[in-house]
């Protein structure tokens, strides 16, 4: 007789499994009982939000906050660290965490990550976190004069012990603002737009780079659109390529387009979410101005067993020199590569828009 053990199947077929833990819960409850459920973040703070000790996993978080200062999201950093490890496996700005950049908020859901009405102020987070002995998860803010209102619930189970085949999660924040790319003068659209070769993935736009044991789940992309031609203006063409393990050029994961490897088709314009991939903000007129897109490898991680490069064109053969930014998930054993250093406060933040 066949016999099913509950591993195959969708998300929910799991929920019958039984299983031994505890619910804990870190939040900013009013202390005194009253309704001040909130913690007051001053410029230069860093507060601890989480401190557990023992076998665990990190459920679910939610986070609200405002603050009078500007792009405070980009100002304020999520840090976490696992089982006493001396570099933080998630460093990333706080807006750009719960998967959008810019420091803006839109209404979104995904499956892991979403922002809820109104205009997405509440961030939520369903990525598990596992950690064996402990799990710290602090916020700083690097605001210049107003203090952050933060209001936040962090959902853990603890364990006796933790399953030895568990990945530590990890998330990591990059920039390049402009990408390396050439000018338009002196060329027609079509040479600008598709002309041009790269037969190296030399110059792409780095989403992440890791080394150990683990698996890619994804990014989101946010590119402000700086360049300027006569005629569409589209942003895209940019094929990814994902060197796993050292592999040489081409790589076994080689793409055909920006929007392609978000799941999308022929220069979209319009916003649009989904479960694993969207597009939540698309732009204005000719795709100016703020663009963000998230793809989440939920059912088709990426496995590594030494490394991964995760990469992308900027513009075909790397011609464009736009804004881009991004924010990289993935699971690993520990240790992991420290992460470059977080550009400092003024290299966070987002250009006005043109």
């Amino acid at each position: 007789m066949l016999e099913s053990d509950g591993t195959i199947g969708g998300p929910l077929r799991s929920l019958a499994r039984l299983r031994r833990a505890r619910n804990r819960r870190a939040s900013s409850y009013d202390r005194s009982g009253g309704n001040q459920d909130y913690i007051s973040v001053q410029p230069g703070e860093t507060v601890t939000l989480l401190e557990a000790e023992g076998a665990g996993c990190i459920t679910h978080i939610w986070m609200t906050s405002a603050c009078q200062e500007p792009h405070y999201l980009r100002r304020c950093v999520l840090r976490m660290w696992w089982d006493g490890e001396p570099h933080p496996s998630v460093e990333v700005p706080l807006g750009d965490f719960f998967g959008l950049g810019h420091a803006e908020t839109r209404n979104f859901t995904s499956l892991p990550l979403a922002m809820t009405p109104q205009a997405g102020r509440g961030m939520v987070c369903y990525f598990p976190m596992p950690f064996s002995n402990r799990a710290v998860v602090s916020l700083t803010s690097e605001c210049a004069r107003e203090p952050v209102r933060l209001y936040y619930a962090i959902d853990y189970e603890s364990y006796v012990r933790l399953a030895d085949e568990l990945g530590r999660f990890h998330a990591q924040w990059r920039r390049q603002n402009p990408c390396d790319g050439i000018s338009p003068a002196g060329m027609s659209l079509d040479e600008y737009q598709f002309g041009g070769t790269n037969p190296s993935g030399e110059g792409n736009y780095v989403i992440l780079e890791a080394e150990g044991w683990g698996h890619y789940v994804g990014c989101h992309l946010d590119i402000q659109n700086l360049t300027r031609v006569d005629g569409p203006n589209w942003y895209g063409e940019g094929d990814e390529m994902i060197f796993v393990d050292g592999e040489a050029w081409p790589p076994s994961l080689h793409g055909t387009g920006t929007e392609d490897y978000f799941n999308l088709a022929w220069c979209p314009s319009e916003p649009f979410t989904s479960l694993y991939f969207g597009l939540t903000m698309p732009g204005g007129p000719n795709w100016s101005g703020k663009i963000s897109l998230y793809r989440y490898h939920i059912e088709d991680p990426i496995y590594f067993e030494k490394s991964i490069r995760v990469t992308i064109e900027h513009g075909h053969a790397n011609r464009r020199c736009d804004d881009y930014a991004s924010t990289a998930y993935w699971y690993q054993v520990e240790p992991h590569k420290p992460f470059p250093p977080l550009p400092p406060v003024e290299a966070r933040l987002p250009r006005p828009d043109e």
